[in-house]
């Protein structure tokens, strides 16, 4: 995608290190994440090493990168102006600084430290979802896109004070005096976090980052399947997490069903757009396909399982040996692919934008190293094909760990991709992204005690 794409308002957006600090920090607990993962395979860690690295990865990683994407991204795609700069760079402070503390606690065993953290967690989300919150309700009527961002809002909204309270119930017991317990919470807490505030996020943005780059519209059949995920994805999503809230079987089965019904016919529509791209290979596309791919699978192998028991703890993330299509071949394959344009995109429009047509100037796509990009790309398909056949087929051990080390490899050299972008193309490098003052007196609050908002123009 070397073009900028038409209709966006990428006046509205704010300025560009606020979602590059989102990310850097963001690839940072990748690196944690993966590091922690390939210390988990051959070492036992103390404390609660397993939760820790799951909320390095999907906090850390996958939840700060939708939080500095939405950042960005909901002023550009809908026309109207972040809320707030100065609560935008806030709630990345506020979920840094808490999750980190958060990890450390579980790994140290000291519980008693785990409410704290999980209460500067809870404030830097609910102020990412009143920040983008408040941004994205002036553009109403919501399209698709918006309307998963809003389910995606108000399921980060409801996670962050539901994790509060297994943080505190670590210590002090919270559900005695409660009908539900603390394995009834959990179970919602795990559903809307992974199912609505990750997924929703990723259904939302994949649908029209995949229209951006194949350049393709959705016919009269793929209107009607997204009719149908508009109906059975929140719907389900809903059911899902009542039902194993309350342990209503039932309930949590018909849910499940809608649910994958919903993502199996928004599969189908990103298929369709893919297979119709009048584009050729970019980063993008050819990591949407592995989405694809992984996506059919997981929801395949789910199906019976959630029909069977959707209440088993095994069964949480769907098919227990499924876990790695949907973390890794869905959440990882789109936040990758997306943010070798992102990133760049960000930069490009910041530092070379105005230079068009007075000088020669690089493409998006000339902004990384290609050679580094095919490279990861096929180091993280190989290494993600076998960590997810492993347990359905039974590789053997040595399998398994090629497997692992092609995958750690490919995601050190993505890493090394986007940071050598920024430091290269990035007007102040990485120590001027990574710098906590405000970025200009743009920042600065209108006369009058008024809050920093801008004027939102007509979509």
């Amino acid at each position: 995608m070397n073009g900028i794409p038409g209709g966006l308002r990428t006046d509205q957006q704010p300025p560009m290190v606020i979602p590059l600090r989102h990310f850097l920090l963001a690839l940072g607990f990748l690196a944690v994440g993966i590091g922690g993962g390939t210390v988990l395979a051959v070492a036992t860690l103390p404390g609660l090493a397993g939760l820790a690295h799951l909320h390095v990865l999907l906090v850390g990683w996958v939840a700060v990168t939708i939080m500095g994407a939405m950042t960005q991204f909901v002023p550009v795609w809908s026309g109207v102006s972040i809320r707030s700069r100065r609560l935008a760079i806030a709630q990345l402070w506020l979920v840094t600084i808490g999750l980190a503390g958060f990890g450390a606690a579980l790994l140290a065993g000291a519980f008693a430290w785990l409410p704290v953290a999980g209460a500067l967690m809870l404030a830097g989300i609910w102020t990412f979802v009143y920040n983008v919150g408040r941004t994205l309700v002036r553009a109403r009527p919501f399209d698709f896109t918006e309307r998963h961002f809003a389910l995606a809002l108000a399921c980060f909204g409801l996670v962050a004070p539901l994790g509060l309270l297994l943080a505190v119930d670590f210590t002090t017991p919270v559900f005695d005096s409660v009908a539900v317990s603390r394995v009834e919470i959990h179970r919602s807490h795990a559903t809307l976090a992974l199912f609505g505030a990750l997924l929703a996020t990723v259904v939302g943005a994949l649908f029209q980052l995949t229209k951006m780059f194949t350049q393709a519209e959705p016919d009269r059949l793929s209107d009607r399947l997204l009719a149908l995920e508009q109906l059975c994805f929140p719907v389900g999503l809903a059911a899902l997490a009542v039902g194993r809230g309350l342990t209503i079987e039932v309930l949590a089965r018909a849910g499940g069903i809608a649910l994958l019904v919903g993502l199996a016919a928004f599969a189908v529509v990103v298929a369709r757009l893919l297979a119709g791209a009048t584009v050729e290979r970019s980063p993008m596309l050819a990591r949407y396909w592995v989405v694809v791919a992984a996506l059919v699978g997981w929801i395949t192998l789910t199906a019976p399982t959630w029909w069977t028991d959707p209440l088993a703890p095994e069964s949480l993330f769907g098919h227990p040996d499924a876990r790695n299509l949907l973390l890794f071949g869905v959440f990882g394959f789109v936040v990758v692919g997306s943010l070798y344009h992102i990133v760049p995109f960000i930069i490009w429009i910041e530092r070379y934008s105005d230079r068009l047509g007075f000088e020669q100037v690089p493409m998006i796509d000339d902004l990384y190293d290609d050679r580094l990009e095919r490279a990861d790309f096929w180091l993280l398909l190989v290494g993600f094909g076998g960590l997810a056949a492993a347990p359905l087929v039974g590789l053997p051990a040595v399998a398994t760990t090629a497997s692992d080390l092609l995958a750690t490899v490919g995601v050190g050299l993505f890493v090394a991709n986007m940071l050598l972008t920024i430091h290269r193309h990035g007007p102040d490098g990485i120590a001027g992204v990574l710098a906590s003052a405000f970025e200009s007196s743009e920042d600065a609050p209108a006369a009058g005690g008024e809050p920093d908002v801008d004027a939102s123009p007509d979509r």
